[in-house]
């Protein structure tokens, strides 16, 4: 092998990963270029060896053959150690001519480690969740119903700006229309940066000249919103309904989402079975034998309905196109469970006619 990384970064070949990463810091902090008294070819050699040795699988890759064979186009030797980053982090004006220390922004850092790439979180407001009671033909037909609802929303004056209507926006004297405040502290291993959103002008970069009387200048505030809530047809107790930004505003960010969950009233006769809906009808014993026709009350209105001759028990008739609408032109099907009502107690005259069914065989 043409170079020991254990000899390089001066550890043994039992050394821990924190000892490994100690070693490291040290010679990358000794050897950065933009140092003065820095080696190039020693950081990427230092760089190099770390990208190995602090990853397990390459480790124990070259502890077993003196070389990696994953990531072949890197293999021993082209890791992702200080120069590229410390476990991706960029370490660029790592150190200065002074020697003063490490500065680095640490909003980059965690971007680099976490996403491979810096990226702004956006602030979102809280969440709303809500519960609506819905009648059973509501939840078939659908609905819109309207809700009332205490809390933080965007200024209706204003929309949001926190200007006076007409006022020009002017540069945010904090951060000089950054959006962003830039603070930098001091500890044992150097100097760190770290990026807030700007607490004047909330991110925006601009601040307005005369601030909106209704919303002091924020952009929101405490109110009562009235929200329309389209229910769609044939929805199921539980289910739940989201409207984007209708939640809580807050400053400098989006609205959160709101949430409503809906509770279906029991119908004394009709259920749901997917798009159909199901009914029971008891019928007469001498229906069931000779026929004959029902009026019954759907969710449509009242229809009569024709029992055929000679129906068993159990037996089901289909209404067609009186279900739940599937879409615009199209709905589920009435499905009518038929039960039969015996007599419990009979006449002598209509014992007699049951008599004669017998004989005849029925």
């Amino acid at each position: 092998m043409s170079k020991d990384y254990y000899e390089v970064l001066g550890v043994t070949r039992d050394a821990s990963a924190d000892d490994i990463k100690k070693a490291f810091r040290k010679l990358a902090h000794k050897y950065h270029p933009d140092k003065t008294g820095g080696d190039a070819s020693k950081f990427k050699e230092v760089n190099e060896a770390y990208g190995v040795l602090s990853d397990e699988k390459k480790r124990a890759e070259y502890n077993a053959y003196g070389r990696t064979f994953n990531d072949a186009g890197r293999s021993a030797g082209g890791g992702t150690g200080f120069g590229q980053g410390f476990g991706g982090f960029d370490f660029s004006g790592f150190g200065n001519a002074g020697g003063e220390g490490v500065e680095f922004d640490l909003g980059d850092i965690f971007g680099e480690f976490f996403g491979g790439s810096q990226r702004e979180r956006v602030k979102r407001g809280r969440d709303i969740s809500i519960d609506i009671e819905l009648s059973f033909s509501e939840s078939v037909f659908g609905a819109e119903r309207k809700v009332l609802l205490n809390k933080t929303s965007v200024c209706d004056i204003c929309s949001g700006s926190g200007a006076k209507p007409t006022t020009e926006l002017k540069t945010c004297p904090t951060c000089n229309g950054k959006g962003k405040i830039h603070e930098t502290r001091r500890s044992f291993i150097g100097t760190f940066t770290s990026t807030t959103s700007c607490g004047t002008c909330f991110g925006k970069g601009k601040v307005p000249k005369e601030k909106c009387e209704k919303c002091h200048g924020v952009g929101i505030l405490k109110k009562e919103e009235e929200i329309s809530v389209k229910i769609p047809p044939g929805v199921d107790s539980g289910e739940m309904i989201r409207l984007g930004g209708k939640g809580e505003a807050i400053v400098g960010g989006t609205a959160g989402d709101l949430y409503i969950k809906l509770h279906i009233k029991k119908h004394p006769i009709f259920r749901k079975d997917e798009f159909n809906l199901v009914m029971d009808l008891n019928i007469k014993l001498t229906t069931a034998i000779l026929g004959g026709e029902y009026t019954i009350e759907t969710l449509d209105g009242n229809i009569t309905v024709k029992i055929p001759q000679g129906v068993s028990i159990g037996e089901t008739l289909r209404v067609k196109g009186k279900g739940v609408p599937m879409d615009k032109n199209k709905r589920g099907d009435l499905l009518i469970k038929l039960h039969i009502q015996l007599p419990t107690k009979l006449s002598k005259s209509a014992e007699k006619l049951v008599e004669e069914l017998k004989k005849e065989g029925v």
